[in-house]
């Protein structure tokens, strides 16, 4: 099986419509792009938790509890590194700060805690102020588990690799650590209107 699926590769490109950050193009399809297989989850086991950098746990929903929460809808462009864009896309989810309402830290960084070991690394100040949401919903219907169901991060504002597939949890940092893309030489922030994919740009 290849590190990477075929997705990495490249897609038909259609011109961009000017809204969309430098070096992309648009797409009407939702291309699935993903390193290694695709877990299969149960939700009665699914949980998502909020740790502190020691590991000691902050905050722990079960699927039905985190169902529960306050929910929003969310409409976004997205930009993925291997240079497509998706506009207006649909998605419904849990804010970030609601998840971290009430838990009082100084940490400046989170990691993103997924399946498979993936991990991705943000500022705290880009989950916050309304800018990111676990997400269980989109156009509509329940996630698609080769979308990252049935809950991905969702950052839009970053390239997309930073809205982790298949979430399963935050871990508040005081210092700064890479993930899996970024250890492996992808920026460390990700801004896609500085194009920012790789380290050095």
């Amino acid at each position: 099986m290849p590190f990477v699926n075929k997705g990495f590769h490249g897609r038909p490109r259609q011109p961009s419509t000017g809204l969309v950050p430098p070096g992309q193009y648009v797409v009407d399809d939702f291309p699935v792009l993903t390193a290694g297989r695709t877990p299969k989850l149960s939700l009665d086991l699914w949980d998502f938790t909020i740790t502190d950098e020691s590991g000691a746990r902050l905050a722990r929903w079960t699927w039905d509890q985190f169902q529960a929460l306050p929910s929003e809808d969310i409409t976004a462009d997205i930009h993925c590194v291997t240079k497509w864009t998706k506009l207006g896309t649909r998605w419904s989810g849990v804010s970030v700060d609601k998840l971290l309402s009430g838990i009082d830290t100084e940490a400046n960084f989170v990691m993103a805690l997924a399946e498979l070991d993936y991990t991705t690394n943000l500022p705290i100040a880009d989950v916050r102020g309304n800018q990111a949401w676990v997400a269980f919903e989109f156009d509509g219907k329940e996630l698609a588990p080769e979308h990252g169901g049935p809950a991905r991060l969702l950052v839009p504002h970053l390239y997309f690799w930073k809205s982790a597939k298949w979430v399963r949890g935050l871990r508040l940092l005081n210092n700064d650590q890479p993930g899996f893309w970024e250890s492996l030489g992808y920026n460390n922030y990700g801004d896609p209107w500085r194009e920012q994919r790789y380290q050095g740009d």
